[in-house]
């Protein structure tokens, strides 16, 4: 449904070493960089993340998250771990989360601007 999102922050060299770190696990890579804005993807563009004057303000109970889709369960983990050590902040360690069907194996992470991210990886059949 969508080709790309676009998410603004306050600090690009803060975010692009966070996305950096916390998207190579899964495959994706930083294939745009500018002053103003770098992008992700594993061969075009699917997020961009801008330095803007006024970001969304971050907001826990605004239901808005970001999925990414992992190879495997280890990208998951890998995810998770990355994200962290770049600073972000643990929203749900990797594991299967039967409320959301029993082979969906997620990370969650709130990155250093409060955006919700998750790493995902369907593990059986559908």
């Amino acid at each position: 449904m969508f080709d790309h999102i676009s998410i603004g922050v306050k600090d690009l060299e803060r975010a692009r070493r966070f996305y950096d770190a916390a998207l190579a696990p899964l495959g994706y890579e930083r294939l745009s960089n500018s002053d103003t804005t770098i992008g992700y993807g594993p061969e075009t563009v699917g997020l961009w993340v801008m330095q803007v004057e006024q970001p969304v303000v971050a907001d826990m109970r605004s239901g808005l998250h970001f999925c990414f889709v992992a190879p495997n369960e280890a990208a998951v983990d890998a995810f998770h771990a990355a994200a962290i050590a770049s600073g972000g902040t643990d929203n749900g360690e990797p594991g299967v989360r039967p409320d959301y069907g029993r082979f969906y194996y997620a990370a969650f992470i709130i990155d250093p601007d409060g955006y919700r991210l998750e790493a995902y990886f369907h593990k059986g059949e559908l």
